[in-house]
């Protein structure tokens, strides 16, 4: 599956869960969020981020977004993850540095939205689609 080659086989849930990956097929849209507890523009983003993720979970609709932690320690990502009702990359992935380069992230926070079923990019800006629409009445944004 190709978003196992971005992710691996498992992503860390709420509560000390894992969540296999093969499972985001069943998603419409899949965002990847790197972000970061120290960078305030992203500590601004995350909470609305958050309004419209739920907003749109809650309309029915499959959505699932996977945190890239760009802290620089564990217990930052853990602590700012508390906020987040979605999934994350396991802080120590070596796939973190991969995903920045192919995604080619050059500031946080970012969101790019991935086809859930090819794992191909749909949109580098959704911050922007998201900021734009707050009530995720236009999801999937594409």
């Amino acid at each position: 599956m190709a978003l196992e080659g971005l992710f691996g086989s498992e992503l860390v849930g709420k509560h000390d869960t894992t969540v296999a990956v093969s499972s985001l097929s069943e998603k419409e849209l899949i965002g990847v969020y790197f972000s970061a507890h120290w960078c305030p523009p992203c500590r601004s983003f995350t909470p609305k981020l958050v309004d419209t993720y739920v907003k749109v979970r809650d309309a029915s609709k499959k959505w699932e977004i996977v945190f890239v932690s760009f802290d620089r320690t564990l217990e930052a990502c853990n602590e700012y993850y508390l906020e987040m009702p979605w999934l994350m990359l396991p802080f120590d992935s070596d796939l973190k540095e991969g995903l920045a380069e192919k995604f080619k992230v050059e500031g946080i926070p970012a969101l790019i939205f991935l086809d859930p079923k090819t794992g191909e990019v749909k949109s580098m800006g959704g911050r922007a689609l998201v900021e734009d629409d707050k009530e995720g009445a236009k999801f999937p944004w594409v």
